[in-house]
């Protein structure tokens, strides 16, 4: 499983973020092949303020099935209202591999 990040820093003005960021999840739910998204609302840091405000997560079964996604009319469509409603620096984009685990737990090293 492959997902497709979209980190947001925090916006000068959080009620005309909300509204283009509203306006983005439209167009990405007409996106093909997604598996499932999830929106990160960041709360805080331990180490000091966070460096993101919202973190956009879409996830696709291979790589090829997200470059396909991206490709896509709506996928195209959606790329460029990203950098038209979003000022540059404000927004970052990338893709990672994801592996997951169900329950268990990280051995110890002790009997």
């Amino acid at each position: 499983m492959v997902k497709f990040m979209i980190t947001f820093s925090t916006p000068a003005n959080i009620a005309a973020f909300e509204g283009a960021y509203n306006d983005l999840l439209a167009l990405v739910e007409r996106m093909p092949d997604i598996e499932r998204r999830q929106v990160v609302n960041v709360l805080g840091s331990p180490v000091g303020e966070a460096p993101y405000y919202r973190i956009l997560e879409i996830y696709y079964d291979s790589v090829e099935s997200m470059e396909a996604s991206l490709r896509s009319k709506a996928g195209q469509e959606t790329g460029g209202e990203l950098g038209r409603r979003f000022p540059a620096g404000q927004y970052a984009a990338f893709y990672a591999e994801v592996f997951e685990e169900a329950g268990g737990s990280t051995p110890t090293g002790t009997t």
